[in-house]
């Protein structure tokens, strides 16, 4: 039986990753996560009994390293972080405490025979670039938001580690990933929630700002997909859509789908964190996909099929 840790795993992306590992009977799942952000509703249903939820703080090492020697994992998902722009913003100091998360995860893995570790990076890491798509390795990264920094100090930290200890790695760089579970302070959840509701659906700025917004299931299927086959060690992928849309789009194709009747607020636009344009290059990510990406429109649809939203 396969031992893994998800660190953060009552959070949105990784409690949808332990959904998923929880029904293959030769895993065994230990979730850690300190429910800052995450919640206890979000983790994996209990007609599995393959898993484990744990509260611990990875930031903490006495927290930690007891559930680490204890289980001895083969395997450990890092997506533990404080996240969301605006608190990341409002609390550099909390961002920048993850550092202390990543070298206790990375030291424990090394010293308790982790195969691998899968980390959880960010498009935030490419900052306000130029040069689109954005590459994997050709893509100058040059942020300076603490929550950018963390990620970016992270994956330096991976390949530190496996040049030092021979401690493979494979960091994934989520861009803009949505669906069910995801808290209602990002984007997507947020525009639905108003729409649904008949509200104005606020946007910063001109709303001509674009981001590409990546169906949970894509993104699972993705990262498990090297996780299971073995590929990308010592590599970074960037998980996203590569089909560009503007937030004022995002907002009139959401205003049609649920038939609403809000209507377009412009607010003045952030001071900063809110970069013109996100565009990765998915070629990676669509190869181990192995088919064609869930469409906005298809995702917006799953989304709404969810009775939390209403």
């Amino acid at each position: 039986m396969r031992k893994i840790l998800i660190t953060g795993g009552a959070g949105f992306i990784a409690s949808s990753l332990a959904d998923t590992l929880v029904k293959d009977p030769k895993n065994f799942v230990v979730i850690v996560d300190n429910l800052l952000t995450g919640k206890k509703a979000n983790l994996p249903s209990t007609e599995y009994t393959n898993w484990k939820f744990i509260r611990c703080d990875v930031n903490k090492m006495e927290d930690i390293q007891a559930v680490m020697v204890s289980y001895s994992f083969d395997y450990v998902f890092h997506y533990a972080a404080v996240v969301g722009v605006q608190r990341t913003l409002n609390a550099p100091i909390l961002v920048l405490d993850d550092i202390d998360g990543i070298k206790n995860i990375l030291s424990l893995c090394k010293n308790t025979g982790v195969k691998r570790i899968f980390y959880a990076s960010s498009s935030e890491v490419y900052g306000e670039t130029v040069r689109f798509p954005q590459d994997e390795f050709n893509t100058p990264l040059n942020s300076r938001l603490p929550y950018a920094v963390v990620k970016n100090a992270g994956e330096a930290f991976c390949r530190s580690f496996q040049q030092e200890y021979d401690l493979d790695y494979t960091i994934f760089r989520f861009f803009n990933t949505y669906g069910p579970k995801q808290s209602t302070d990002f984007v997507m959840s947020k525009f639905l929630r108003m729409a649904i509701n008949n509200e104005p659906i606020t946007i910063y700025g001109d709303g001509l700002q674009s981001r590409t917004f990546c169906y949970i299931d894509d993104n699972i299927e993705s990262s498990l997909n090297a996780f299971q086959n073995h590929s990308h060690v010592n590599d970074v992928l960037n998980i996203g859509s590569d089909v560009e849309t503007t937030v004022l789009e995002l907002a009139q194709t959401i205003i049609r789908l649920t038939e609403s009747n809000s209507k377009i607020v412009h607010l003045p636009p952030l001071k900063e964190g809110d970069m013109r344009r996100r565009l990765p290059n998915a070629d990676k990510m669509k190869t181990l996909l192995g088919r064609p990406q869930i469409t906005l429109e298809e995702g917006i649809l799953k989304l709404l099929a969810y009775k939390q939203l209403v």
